[in-house]
Order: structure tokens, then C-alpha cells, then sequence
């Protein structure tokens, strides 16, 4: 089939948009993606066997769409932009990352005779909901939660077929009404080749280093982990890498200082991909700390896969995905989301049990050479086009 896939954001930042448009290329597709730029990118680019059409958006524009359902100037763009592209091209389907342009893909797929196809990434409702900028008085007539919610039923219903990241998410929109008897789940596992060029890289056996990748924001936990560290015993050598940025960073590294966790965790900003699993090679335990929610309980981050495939143990949070898959593959231990005490208790009986470290990770490792690794997960994407 021919598909034109459309994201709504940076590209290729996007990695599995990435591995889903080299999927698709290796089962025979042919793979076009329209996505926007604020980068002055280039408008048309190949990569890897595929052709990336960017759109230039102002940042203006481009935050008008949390209120896209009250005012179409961010659907007009994207209609616009759509449209130059199907009327220039022969595609069979549109193929929509996440839930904001759910509209306008259903509409381009039934003036151009198209298949539609929604691959819902996120809790969309839910994650707008937790966005500090919908939290004002505007921002809050701008994004209705209950609004978003109507939105994603009637569209995740309308879709041809419609992809989710977890069963959790699946039976999440069954449970708030979406019909639909194309459902198909492709989780955010991990490619097992992505350590192949750092099978040097150990962990330094001076330290004892507790590692956490990505965002630094209110529901990502972190403050849990800094307020549990503050209340342990920790050993002279034990250090807390924390590789990511974001809104909350600022807050997070005073809370370390007013604690005199100073010498204990380390900042490291925002790393590219190759330079964060590094760090992570080098670390001993893995954290994922994520606060609970109805976004982190039906959602996949990938890099619980990238964890485990690095044979770390994890000490995760009690999110109900990741807490069923931290018990399904005995591949750590679990506390409770936002007890800083629960956390300093479990983590404090890790560092007395070092003989679990290898189990963990080698039970990890191996539950995503054999279960949870993308070229296993991803064929639901390829059984969907070729239905």
C-alpha cells in the first residue's frame, strides 16, 4: 500500500514512528510522512527509503492547537498542507500519529477515498489534562478534558483500524465507548541491536549508580525518589544519575540542595539517545518512577524494554502497566507511586540484596530477546495493512 503517515511534531526525533515506517518499508509498503517543522528544517527530505514532507509553523499556530476543537487555525493548517500532498500523490491510506489530528485525517480519508488509520500513542485526554499550561483560566476554556474525551471515542471509533501501545489503553476507550473491531496493539518495545556498538561499557564497580532517563516533569516522580534518598543511609559511593530536562528541573534541583543531596545526584541534561545508554550501561539499577495516573497506567515507555534489554534491575512505580509487566518477567521490584517512604524502603532492600541484581537483569534480558523486543511486537502493524 501506499501510506502518507502524519505526525504532529518534529521528525525524527519521533523513534517509533521511526521503526514503524521501517517496518512497514521492509513488509513492501511504500511510506510518505507529512509532519511540521519550527526548526526551519528541510520541506522535503529522504531518509532511510522514505520521503519526509515538513510544513513550516509558527510557534503561535502551532499553540493554538490545545484549543483546535473551540478554533480550527491549527486544523486549517494541517487541511491545507494534507490536501497539497493527496491530490499530488496515489495513497491507499492516511495513517494519523496520536489523537489531535484524528479529525482531519477522518475527513481527508473520506473526500480522497482512503483508508484511516489512528495510532494512538498516548492518553491524550488525560495528558493535556496534566499539562500545566491547561491549568489557567484560559488554558482550561481552550482544552476541555470532557470535550478531548468525546473527541477520542467518536474518532477511535470512526478509524478504519486503530493502533494502541497497551492492553490497558485498548480496554481504557472500550470502557468509555469506543466501537471498534480493528484494534490492534503494538507496545514501545525495543530493537535488540540498539547496544551493539557499547558491549565495553560496564558499570564502574566504585560507585553504585541508580540511574533514571527522561523528562523531568510533576507526573515523571522524580521529587518521590529525591525525598525517599533523603530519608536512607546511603553509602558514600552511591550516586543518582538523572539524564532529561524539563519544566520541573529547576524546582527538583533545589529540593536536591535543601536536602544536601548534593554529592549523591547529578544532573546530566538532556543527552541524545546514544549518549544516555551509555550512562545507562554504566549504571547498576534503573528507576522508573513515574506518578499514577490514568495516562501512566494505560500507556508503554519504552524505556522500561531499554532496561531490561541492558539486564538492569528496576525499581519502578506501581503504574498498573509497569507494574504488570515488573511482575510478569521478575524483572525487579515495585513500590507505591507516591510514598517516598515505600520507595527509600524498597530501594533500601535492593542495595542489601546485590545478589537479586544479576536475576533481575537476566530476567529482563531475556523476557525482550523473547517477548517484548519490536520485531516480535510490531506484527500486528504488518498484520493490520495486510488485512
Amino acid at each position: 500500500m501506499n501510506i502518507l503517515m502524519v505526525l504532529d511534531h518534529e521528525y525524527p526525533a519521533d523513534i517509533r514512528v521511526g521503526k514503524e515506517i521501517q517496518t512497514l518499508l521492509k513488509a513492501g509498503h511504500k511510506v510518505d510522512l507529512a509532519c511540521l517543522t519550527i526548526e526551519d528544517r528541510a520541506t522535503i527530505e529522504e531518509i532511510n527509503n522514505h520521503t519526509i514532507y515538513r510544513k513550516k509553523i509558527s510557534p503561535i499556530l502551532l499553540k493554538t492547537s490545545v484549543g483546535a476543537l473551540k478554533f480550527p487555525f491549527y486544523f486549517n493548517f494541517w487541511r491545507a498542507f494534507l490536501r497539497t500532498l493527496i491530490q499530488s500523490k496515489n495513497y491507499d491510506a492516511i495513517h494519523v500519529h496520536d489523537l489531535p489530528l484524528a479529525k482531519v485525517g477522518h475527513e481527508l480519508s473520506i473526500k480522497y477515498n482512503l483508508k484511516f488509520v489512528l495510532d494512538s500513542h498516548e492518553n491524550w485526554p488525560i495528558l493535556l489534562d496534566l499539562s500545566p499550561h491547561t491549568k489557567s483560566l484560559l488554558g482550561r476554556f481552550l482544552s476541555n478534558n470532557k470535550q478531548w474525551l468525546q473527541y477520542e471515542t467518536m474518532y477511535t471509533s470512526l478509524a478504519d483500524a486503530l493502533i494502541v501501545v497497551a492492553e490497558e489503553m485498548k480496554n481504557r476507550m472500550i470502557k468509555n465507548g469506543t466501537i471498534n473491531n480493528n484494534i490492534y496493539v503494538v507496545p514501545n518495545t525495543t530493537e535488540l541491536d540498539i547496544f551493539k556498538k557499547m558491549k565495553d561499557v560496564k558499570p564502574d564497580n566504585n560507585f553504585i549508580t541508580l540511574f533514571y532517563s527522561g523528562g523531568i516533569n510533576k507526573h515523571r516522580g522524580i521529587e518521590v525518589v529525591i525525598k525517599g534518598l533523603s530519608q536512607m543511609d546511603l553509602p558514600n559511593n552511591f550516586r543518582f544519575w538523572i539524564v532529561g530536562s524539563g519544566r520541573n528541573e529547576p524546582f527538583v534541583k533545589k529540593m536536591v540542595s535543601d536536602l544536601n543531596l548534593e554529592k549523591h545526584v547529578v544532573f546530566w541534561g538532556w543527552k541524545s539517545q546514544t549518549e544516555a545508554f551509555k550512562f545507562l550501561l554504566e549504571s547498576d539499577i534503573a528507576v522508573i518512577p513515574h506518578l499514577r495516573n490514568e495516562h501512566t497506567d494505560n500507556t508503554s515507555p519504552n524505556k522500561i524494554f531499554h532496561y531490561m534489554l541492558a539486564a538492569k534491575p528496576i525499581i519502578s512505580s506501581d503504574c498498573k502497566y509497569l507494574k504488570n509487566i515488573i511482575n510478569e518477567t521478575n524483572a525487579g521490584i515495585t513500590y507505591t507511586n507516591d510514598s517516598n517512604l515505600d520507595f527509600a524502603n524498597k530501594l533500601t532492600y535492593m542495595l542489601k540484596r546485590r545478589e537479586d541484581w544479576d536475576n533481575y537483569g537476566k530476567n529482563g534480558f531475556k523476557a525482550v530477546v523473547n517477548k517484548y523486543n519490536w520485531e516480535k511486537t510490531s506484527k500486528p502493524l504488518i498484520r493490520l495493512y495486510e488485512e
